[in-house]
């Protein structure tokens, strides 16, 4: 199954893109989740939510909606992966409040931490069993076979990720699943992606693949444009 989302849904540019005039934005994800089947919540990353606001934003979507989570900024950028017992069992217990709406944890590194595969193979034990994990590195030292093992080892997925059109990390399947990111398009207005790109991104993850899709590219509505026209190309295929 292809789930194709946003990476957050809370932007006032998205007035009469995907929300109507007047609709209050407490009401935004619940109209959010009747279009789109997953959203990638950013929000944990620059602040972590109590386990409350979770639990109230699994109440405000329909059963079978999946909430993939970005984690702290605290454990990624400012630890930079050292120590995580902590952070990550914060997170868990935060994120916990989702309960089956619960989807991958990312965890997304800076883009100046250099390969260090066994603080995150030590990171990755810290995750309860069941949950999955996508990694996005952001620095070409990861992309070495030691790294890919690690992934592996625990089911974690290597993020793919995208700029302008092209594929910015290898396309290792390290996981059951795929997790794909698409930061930025090279169609007009920018940052939108033509349906060149993302026939091409199609066809990467295939047909029937366990995945989620999220475009972050959300200036002017075009993560929601995006989104909808990959979910119409992915349908047809």
């Amino acid at each position: 199954m292809i789930r194709v989302g946003t990476s957050g849904w809370q932007y006032t540019d998205w007035r009469d893109v995907l929300y109507p005039p007047g609709l209050p934005q407490r009401r935004w994800l619940p109209h959010y989740a009747e279009e789109f089947g997953t959203v990638e919540n950013n929000n944990a990353f620059y602040r972590l939510p109590a386990r409350a606001m979770f639990e109230r934003w699994r109440d405000a979507v329909p059963p079978g909606f999946v909430m993939a989570v970005k984690a702290s900024r605290y454990l990624t950028h400012m630890k930079r992966l050292r120590d995580p017992a902590e952070p990550v069992a914060r997170l868990m217990e935060a994120a916990g409040g989702l309960g089956g709406t619960l989807g991958p944890v990312l965890l997304q590194l800076p883009p100046t931490l250099r390969g260090a595969p066994d603080l995150l193979d030590a990171c990755l034990r810290r995750f309860p069993g069941g949950v999955r994990v996508a990694v996005e590195p952001r620095h070409p030292t990861w992309w070495t076979p030691r790294v890919r093992r690690v992934l592996e080892d625990h089911g974690a997925a290597l993020c793919w990720a995208d700029r302008r059109g092209r594929p910015v990390t290898p396309l290792w399947r390290t996981a059951g699943w795929v997790y794909l990111r698409l930061h930025e398009g090279a169609a007009s207005p920018r940052p939108h992606y033509g349906d060149r790109a993302l026939a091409s991104w199609v066809r990467r993850v295939g047909p029937g693949e366990d995945a989620y899709v999220y475009f972050n590219n959300d200036p002017g509505g075009a993560a929601v444009r995006n989104a909808r026209r990959f979910l119409a190309l992915a349908r047809a295929r």
